[in-house]
């Protein structure tokens, strides 16, 4: 039975340092600021910052564990996954949907739990829950009310 136990942890052990190998995970890149937002207040931008900014924009604070797989992997898929649904470091590159933005936030899907099981000052309360939908509503609908007046007048 020791000796089972033994082997186990072995090729477990083996194992992950197999996937160490694996190169996903690692490409910890922060392209440059193309554009951000006008945000409604500093206050708003500071609440995007705590908890949003990781995955959403390109100014992601990559932790130590972001080179340990498997947890590299997971890390990457968020960063890369979020960067491509909002990245408010590219600002003006595509069309943001303020009302699905302010949904997520408000019935708790942004942040995700995950992320907010590595990363606790993420969470927000209710009242700064409210603070950041309001925000977002605020500068989000003023960009979609400039991008309408622009169309309108090309």
């Amino acid at each position: 039975m020791q000796r089972i136990a033994l082997s186990a942890f072995a090729i477990g052990v083996i194992g992950f340092v197999a996937i160490q190998l694996v190169p996903y995970g690692r490409a910890h890149t922060n392209p440059p600021v193309t554009g951000e937002p006008t945000w409604d207040s500093a206050d708003t931008r500071a609440l995007a910052v705590r908890a949003c900014f990781d995955c959403h924009s390109n100014e992601t604070v990559w932790p130590w564990y972001a080179n340990v797989a498997p947890i590299s992997w997971l890390l990457q898929r968020h960063v890369d996954e979020g960067r491509e649904k909002l990245n408010v470091s590219q600002w003006g590159s595509g069309e943001q949907e303020t009302e699905h933005l302010v949904r997520l936030v408000r019935e708790g899907g942004m942040p995700p739990w995950d992320f907010v099981l590595m990363h606790p000052e993420a969470a927000l309360s209710d009242t700064e829950q409210q603070a950041l939908i309001d925000g977002l509503r605020t500068t989000l609908g003023a960009a979609e009310d400039r991008a309408s007046d622009e169309d309108d007048d090309g």
